[in-house]
């Protein structure tokens, strides 16, 4: 890309929660920030239906991008993702596929593709590193979902060598959490559903019930956190070289465990300590209970973020204290919940 060019970046899925996050991390920088001279395109499924190739084709001719931050996915909750493993599959490889097909026909250099921690198998050593990707096979809850996301990563692997794009790259975020979340009761993650039972708990009177004895163990990253990530690894990207087309077969590592430091206090914690959390941020002052008759789930599912500390991010680098981080996720749900996506 000329120096004189300006980025163009394209945002797939950008009103979802890491999408806002980025939008809220780009009204920050100035000028001579990396990013902050670029001209930012945030779309979504009304924009275009990426499932469709020559709606896809469209939206990139239109945008013409340099930089692509690739978050779109169809997505639901464990149910519904049981019910439908073939629907999460194919509709997210085509999806995929389509997104990495116009991207390398129109230049792209510099790409971020989303993946999940799902991907990892079930039974993974811990704690769980890039390495561990294809080692086994996903949870069968989610599978589908788990195996189109792990058919990206190796498309992207593919692209990166058939067109030498070393700055092609993917993320493997941990439970992301933050303002614009999905408070849905069922279909959400931890964090949102807690906040919205702890909410309504308040407002009615009652108790704040958490399913489960509390005792399992997560690990999080805070959605601003994530964008923070996202946004160095689009405009500082690790410096590999070029991308050698007849280097050995065996799997590069292209992707980077995104999740807070799991030796520090803010790492892993329990899904007790995490209510706890949310009963203080939002002043709760009743009974804090713990249903156990209902399943605790895996227990833990420890991921390292070694890789990422140490070839991306800045030493000086911060993660936001899950504190501080409920507490302005809370805050943003008590002034937003009639317009929140529950």
């Amino acid at each position: 890309m000329p120096a004189a060019q300006k980025p163009v970046v394209l945002v797939t899925g950008g009103r979802g929660l890491v999408g806002r996050a980025i939008q809220d991390e780009v009204a920050k920088l100035n000028a001579s920030s990396p990013g902050g001279n670029a001209e930012w395109h945030f779309v979504h499924s009304g924009d275009a239906d990426l499932r469709d190739g020559d709606a896809t084709a469209a939206l990139f001719d239109r945008v013409k991008p340099t930089h692509l931050v690739h978050l779109a996915a169809r997505v639901g909750g464990l149910f519904a993702n049981m019910q439908d493993n073939l629907g999460f599959f194919e509709d997210n490889l085509k999806l995929n596929s389509n997104v990495l097909r116009s991207a390398a026909r129109v230049g792209v250099k510099n790409a971020v593709f989303c993946l999940s921690t799902c991907v990892f198998p079930a039974a993974a050593k811990l704690p769980i590193t890039e390495a561990d990707l294809h080692q086994g096979p996903p949870h069968f809850s989610n599978e589908g979902y788990a195996y189109s996301k792990r058919m990206m990563e190796c498309e992207v692997r593919y692209y990166r060598k058939a067109y030498n794009l070393p700055n092609w790259l993917c993320v493997v975020p941990t439970n992301i959490y933050g303002p614009y979340d999905n408070f849905h009761l069922v279909n959400s993650h931890v964090i949102p559903a807690l906040i919205r039972k702890c909410y309504e708990a308040k407002e009615r009177g009652e108790a704040f019930v958490v399913l489960g004895t509390g005792k399992p163990l997560r690990q999080f990253i805070y959605s601003l956190d994530m964008a923070r990530i996202i946004l160095r690894l689009l405009f500082q990207p690790p410096q590999t070289g070029d991308v050698d087309p007849k280097a050995s077969p065996a799997p590069d590592i292209i992707s980077y465990i995104c999740c807070g430091d799991e030796n520090s206090e803010d790492g892993e914690l329990s899904i007790a300590d995490v209510a706890k959390s949310i009963a203080r941020a939002m002043e709760f002052r009743g009974e804090l209970k713990f249903d156990e008759t209902k399943s605790d789930g895996i227990f833990r599912k420890t991921a390292s973020n070694g890789r990422l500390r140490n070839e991306v991010l800045p030493s000086d680098f911060k993660f936001t204290p899950l504190d501080e981080g409920i507490a302005e996720t809370c805050e943003w749900f008590v002034e937003n919940h009639e317009k929140a996506r529950v």
